[in-house]
C-alpha cells in the first residue's frame, strides 16, 4: 500500500450526543477528577498499611484469603447458580471493552482483598505479588531496592492479574517479552476449589496457558515475576525522524534492531524503546540506558523530572525534537515508568481539551488522571455506544517486518495520529499458545529477530479518526473488522482489553486454540467459567447464550483447534 490519499467521505449529521461529548469535560473536572483523587488517596493510605505488615503477616492474610475463595467456590450449585466471575463492577476494568458478560446470571467470587506485594526476594530476584497489584503500587516498593520487573506497564493503575490473564507490554519488552514472559509462577484456584501451582516445571500445561485466557481457568490468587537490577535514572535519547511511513518504520526499527542481527548484544540493543509518529511524515524515537545518579548529575547534563504535576505531558515534550532536532536527557527511573500516566498517553486531550495548557497543568494537574473507571461509570449508554463507533482504542500487534504496512494501513482506515510504537518479543515455546510466533521464522531472520524469538511490535491507535475530526462519516465496527482481519492475513493479533467485532469462527483464526481448549478440559473450567470468546464478545449475553456456548463446547471434540 503505497498511495496515504485518505478517500473522501460525506459529512455526518450532528447529534445530542456530539455534544454531550464535547462538554464533558464539565463532568471531568466538577465530579470525576475530585473524586479521583480521593480515591488514589485511600488506595495509597491502603498500599502504606499494608507496607508496614511484615511478610509473614501478609501470607497469613493471603492463605485466609484463598480459603475463603475455595469455600466460595465449593458453595456453587452448577445446576442453580450461573457460570463464575469475579465480584468486581463491570466499569471498574481499566479495558476499553465493555463487561458485558456480567449482565448474564453469574456466580460471584469476592477477588477484592488480593492487592497486596507478599515478597520482594533479593536474593531469588522475585517478587511475589496477589492480582490486583498495581503498576504504581510496586514500582513504588521496588525502585528505591534499585530493583524493578523486568516489564513495566505504563499506566499507574494496570494490575498484575490484568497484564497477566490479558496483555502488558512496555519499552523493555524488546529484551523481555511480553508481562507474562517475566512470569516465574501462578499460584490458580481451579473450579472445583483446589490450590495449584503453574511454572515451566510444574503444571507446564497450565503454566503457558493463562496468559491472554482472560481468567477463564480459574482464579489467579498470587504471582511469581522476575525482577532486574536498575540504576536511579533512563538516560533517554530523543531522534525525529521525516520521511514516509516507511522510511519511519525502518527508522523505528534500526534504533533497537542491529542490521547484522546482533540483537542480544547489549553494547548494541538500549534498554528501553518507543516511537510516537505523530503524522504521515513526522515521528520521535526514544532509546533509553539506565544510568546512574552520578552519571546523570555531571556537569552539562539536562535532568527532566517529567513526573511533577506542572511539566508538559510527555507525549508533547517528546514532540519537541521535530524541532529541536536530536537531544538527551536523565529523567527519574520511576517516572520515566509512569511516564504516560498523567495524560493517558494523548487520550487526556479528548476527556479535557485544555488539560495540557500550563495554567490548568499548574494549577489542577495534581489531580490528573481522571480514573478510566469512572470515566466509564459516568458515560452511559450512549456516549458508550458513540465512543465505540467515533473513536478508537486499538493495539495492533504485528511482526517487526511488517510495522510499515500496518502504519499505511492505519493512515488508509483510520487516519489515527498520535500513534505509539513499542516492540516486543514472541518468544518460541515448547507448546503452542493462544499467540505464538509466524512458522519458520527462525530460517528468515529478519531484522530483530532470533533463533528463540520473532520480533513483533505494538502499533497502538488510540484517538478520534481523522474523517471524525473533519465532520465527515465513519463507521467504528466497520474499521475495527477490516482491522481484525488484516490482523488474521498477517499474523497479528489485538489484545482483547479492546472492543472486538471478532466472530467466533475469526477469534479462533487469530488465536490457537489447542493448548487452551485442552486445559479447559483437564483443569475442569468447562461449564464453570466463561470461554475467553464470550468473555471478550461485544454486546450483551443471555445467560442462555452463555450456557448453550458452554454445553456446545464441551460437546466438541476438538472446536476450533488447529492441525499441525
Amino acid at each position: 500500500m503505497s498511495d496515504l490519499q485518505t478517500s473522501l467521505r460525506p459529512k455526518r449529521k450532528t447529534g445530542w450526543v456530539d455534544y454531550l461529548v464535547q462538554f464533558r469535560w464539565i463532568a471531568v473536572i466538577f465530579v470525576v477528577l475530585p473524586i479521583s483523587c480521593t480515591i488514589y488517596f485511600l488506595i495509597y493510605l491502603g498500599d502504606l498499611r499494608s507496607e508496614l505488615k511484615s511478610y509473614k503477616k501478609r501470607q497469613q492474610e493471603h492463605d485466609e484469603n484463598v480459603k475463603k475463595v475455595i469455600k466460595r467456590l465449593k458453595e456453587r450449585d452448577p445446576k442453580k447458580d450461573g457460570l463464575v466471575c469475579t465480584a468486581r463492577k463491570p466499569w471498574i476494568a481499566v479495558g476499553m471493552r465493555n463487561v458485558d458478560y456480567k449482565r448474564a446470571r453469574h456466580f460471584e467470587v469476592d477477588l477484592s482483598a488480593f492487592r497486596n506485594i507478599l515478597e520482594i526476594d533479593k536474593e531469588g530476584m522475585v517478587a511475589r505479588v496477589e492480582p490486583l497489584v498495581n503498576m504504581g503500587q510496586i514500582t513504588r516498593a521496588t525502585v528505591p531496592m534499585n530493583l524493578a520487573l523486568a516489564v513495566v506497564a505504563e499506566l499507574d493503575d494496570l494490575t498484575v492479574g490484568g497484564l497477566i490473564n490479558g496483555y502488558g507490554i512496555e519499552g523493555s519488552s524488546h529484551i523481555y517479552g511480553l508481562f507474562s514472559d517475566t512470569v516465574v509462577a501462578y499460584e490458580i484456584v481451579l473450579a472445583n476449589g483446589q490450590l495449584v501451582r503453574a511454572t515451566r516445571e510444574e503444571n507446564s500445561d497450565l503454566y503457558y496457558a493463562i496468559p491472554w485466557s482472560q481468567g477463564t481457568l480459574g482464579f489467579l490468587v498470587a504471582a511469581e515475576i522476575k525482577l532486574i537490577p536498575i540504576k536511579e535514572y533512563m538516560k533517554l535519547t530523543y531522534t525525529p525522524v521525516k520521511g514516509n511511513l516507511k522510511d519511519i518504520a525502518q527508522a523505528y526499527m534500526d534504533s533497537f534492531a542491529p542490521r547484522d542481527l546482533d540483537q542480544d548484544n547489549p553494547e548494541k540493543v538500549p534498554d528501553f524503546v518507543e516511537g510516537m509518529v505523530y503524522s504521515p511524515t513526522e515521528a520521535v524515537c526514544m532509546t533509553g540506558r539506565y544510568a546512574s545518579k552520578e552519571e546523570a548529575k555531571k556537569k552539562g547534563n539536562v535532568i527532566n523530572n517529567c513526573g511533577w504535576w506542572f511539566k508538559p505531558w510527555f507525549y508533547q515534550h517528546a514532540q519537541t525534537a521535530l524541532k529541536r532536532g536530536e537531544f538527551v536527557e536523565y529523567i527519574p527511573t520511576r517516572e520515566y515508568y509512569h511516564r504516560h500516566t498523567r495524560s493517558l498517553y494523548w487520550e487526556g486531550k479528548l476527556i479535557l481539551p485544555f488539560g495540557d495548557q500550563f495554567w490548568f497543568r499548574f494549577l489542577f494537574g495534581w489531580m490528573m488522571p481522571p480514573k478510566v473507571s469512572l470515566l466509564k461509570a459516568t458515560q452511559g449508554e450512549a456516549i458508550r455506544n458513540y465512543y465505540h463507533e467515533n473513536h478508537v482504542i486499538q493495539d495492533m500487534l504485528v511482526p517487526l517486518v511488517k510495522v510499515g504496512d500496518a502504519l499505511e494501513w492505519v493512515h488508509h482506515e483510520m487516519e489515527v495520529y498520535p500513534i505509539w510504537l513499542c516492540p516486543h518479543r514472541l518468544y518460541k515455546l515448547p507448546v503452542k499458545t493462544m499467540v505464538y510466533p509466524e512458522p519458520g521464522f527462525e530460517l528468515q531472520r529478519n531484522q530483530g529477530d532470533t533463533p528463540y524469538a520473532q520480533m513483533y511490535t505494538d502499533v497502538g491507535v488510540y484517538y478520534v479518526p481523522g474523517p471524525i475530526l473533519r465532520g465527515e462519516v465513519f463507521n467504528g465496527a466497520e474499521a475495527v473488522r477490516h482491522m481484525e482481519n488484516w490482523l488474521i492475513e498477517n499474523h497479528g493479533f489485538q489484545p482483547q482489553y479492546a472492543v472486538s467485532e471478532l466472530s467466533e469462527k475469526n477469534f479462533w483464526r487469530m488465536f490457537d486454540a489447542s493448548l487452551y481448549e485442552k486445559c479447559r478440559r483437564k483443569y475442569g473450567a468447562i461449564g464453570t467459567f466463561m470461554s475467553v470468546y464470550y468473555k471478550s464478545k461485544k454486546g450483551r449475553k443471555t445467560e442462555k447464550e452463555v450456557q448453550d456456548a458452554e454445553r456446545e463446547f464441551a460437546e466438541m471434540e476438538t472446536p476450533y483447534a488447529e492441525t499441525d
